[in-house]
């Protein structure tokens, strides 16, 4: 693990050119901040070479996102087979929690991962910050602290 500041003597700060010119297999680059500092550092890893599955990002928050597709739809759970309704106005993780199910999470506003599902039917809408778009156009798996449904109903591997 490297920390570098920007505010100490210029022998510290992030030179991102020189640090990620040769990217080495089974190394992960891990980044957060605010989104220029995040994508100057990812574009800098992808002009050198990176793969995508070794870049990861974190942002401090989430962003917010009202869409005209906020309507109701419905998710399956695979292990019980138990469907459940999801108003406009609440996430999949609220009703889900609400009735029971466990599913971990933390940060509640689609940053962190920690509450990422496969999805096994029906087509996410992500609204999360945490997947990258290629495993977004996969379309498996999705962030049901914030992301919502594309199609009336998702079967998830829960």
């Amino acid at each position: 693990v490297q920390v570098h500041a920007d505010d100490g003597a210029a022998a510290q700060r992030f030179d991102a050119e020189a640090l990620l010119a040769a990217p080495q297999a089974g190394t992960h680059l891990y980044v957060c901040g605010p989104a220029g500092f995040m994508n100057h550092v990812l574009d800098t890893a992808r002009r050198h070479g990176w793969p995508e599955a070794q870049l990861h990002r974190e942002f401090f928050a989430g962003t917010a996102t009202a869409l005209e597709s906020d309507g109701a739809f419905s998710v399956r759970l695979a292990s019980t087979g138990k469907s459940y309704a999801i108003p406009k106005d609440k996430s999949v993780l609220e009703v889900l929690t609400a009735e029971g199910v466990d599913v971990p999470y933390s940060c509640e506003s689609g940053i962190c991962g920690s509450c990422l599902t496969r999805v096994l039917e029906g087509v996410p809408e992500h609204r999360d910050t945490f997947l990258t778009d290629s495993e977004r156009a996969a379309n498996d798996q999705f962030t049901p602290c914030c992301s919502r449904a594309q199609t009336p109903l998702l079967v998830l591997d829960l």
